[in-house]
């Protein structure tokens, strides 16, 4: 993930950095981790896929996830992260806190009862004239992987369209309530009415600009260790862990991709070709059935490979045949109706009957049974990647 442009308050941490990636942007795994996995793939072994994803992950650091942290000027966004953070206003490496608006740029702090997070103190909305739009992109939120957006006193409708362009940004973000000590002490209702209206107006502001409800906790920080604070601790550590996990399922699946890709193109070209059925032992150019087997030979996901990957993860192996398109013919030609439609009789009887007009009649049967070959090895392609999907996310999943 890239990175914000860090402030002077903290230097760039030096203990992220790995070996030069083999393929792509295999950025989290060492290169002896990444050529085995390439290799695995790239030699149809799917099974050595799954106990070289484990081993890499093993010696793997845990990537970095970044937080950032905003919201309205004076709603206590500094006090909030040292709070979270553990530490009080006084201390050397705290965020600094104030009357007025102290945060001018964003500055990154770590967090440390949840080892290699990034918190991101950014300066509140009314820090300046642009809009909400100008406001994101200045600050950057493409780069981080969560928000929490910090609310007191009133949730206004400029935080909800804050929150409404973090969610067409496609992340999460956790409402958090802060000043819940001086709600109560100046409250005209019960405590637990009080609860329920700030709950009720989070909700409500947040639904007039159709933005889906968010996890939303009440707190103090001054007083850390009440209300919704332990919750809200114990929630941040289980949602950085499942970012963690999406973060690294992305990073794997984009470069084994790349690497299934490749392989396919290279014999892409040779579709149509006698070396192309030779290379397979295909007398029959004809003969889809034939052709679909050895794709997936080649690919590494014929019954024998899948069930050697279902007894390494410990998966059923169904769960690995069923998401196939294909399994065999009759699924193919199910899931596919134009390969489908080329391959009844009535295509049938029409490409005989055109292979009899001289010339046009041969030209036109190479090209279709062509596209029949070439139309069959896609979809075997894409089958097996998101086969390789499915493996990463078991494998992960274990961690």
């Amino acid at each position: 993930m890239a990175q914000p442009s860090l402030s002077l308050h903290t230097p760039l941490p030096t203990s992220f950095t790995s070996d030069v990636p083999y393929h792509g942007d295999w950025s989290i795994l060492s290169k002896p981790g990444a050529m085995n996995i390439e290799e695995a793939l790239e030699e149809g072994k799917l099974v050595e896929v799954v106990s070289a994803v484990r081993e890499t992950l093993k010696t793997s650091p845990s990537t970095p996830v970044s937080i950032a942290v905003t919201g309205d000027s004076g709603n206590g966004m500094s006090s909030f992260i040292n709070a979270l953070r553990g530490i009080g206003h006084e201390e050397k490496d705290s965020a600094p806190t104030g009357v007025v608006r102290t945060t001018q740029i964003p500055t990154h702090y770590s967090l440390s009862h949840i080892p290699n997070v990034e918190l991101w103190d950014l300066p509140g909305t009314g820090a300046t004239t642009k809009s909400l739009e100008m406001y994101a992109e200045e600050m950057q939120f493409t780069t981080y992987d969560f928000f929490i957006i910090i609310a007191s006193e009133q949730f206004s409708t400029n935080l909800a369209k804050l929150a409404k362009i973090i969610q067409g940004q496609g992340k999460r973000f956790y409402i958090v309530w802060t000043k819940l000590d001086r709600d109560l002490s100046t409250r005209v209702v019960s405590e637990e009415q009080l609860l329920q209206n700030i709950q009720e107006n989070i909700r409500v502001t947040l639904q007039k600009e159709g933005v889906c409800e968010p996890i939303i906790f009440l707190v103090s920080s001054f007083d850390p260790l009440l209300h919704d604070f332990p919750q809200l601790r114990d929630t941040l550590h289980r949602e950085v862990s499942n970012i963690r996990k999406h973060n690294l399922l992305k990073n794997l699946f984009d470069t084994c991709e790349k690497v299934i890709n490749d392989k396919a193109i290279t014999l892409q070209r040779q579709i149509g070709s006698e070396s192309f059925q030779d290379k397979f032992g295909i007398q029959n150019a004809d003969d889809l059935g034939m052709f679909l087997n050895s794709y997936r030979l080649f690919f590494g996901v014929d019954d024998v490979s899948l069930q050697e990957v279902a007894q390494s993860t410990g998966k059923p192996m169904k769960q690995y045949k069923d998401i196939m398109k294909s399994q065999d013919m009759h699924t193919v030609l199910t899931e596919d109706w134009t390969l489908s439609w080329l391959n009844c009789n009535i295509a049938y009887y029409l490409n005989l009957l055109l292979s009899r007009i001289p010339v046009f009649g041969n030209t036109s049967t190479h090209y279709l049974r062509v596209w029949n070959q070439g139309r069959l090895f896609d979809i075997v392609a894409e089958d097996t990647k998101t086969i390789v999907k499915k493996i990463l996310t078991d494998v992960i999943s274990e961690e």
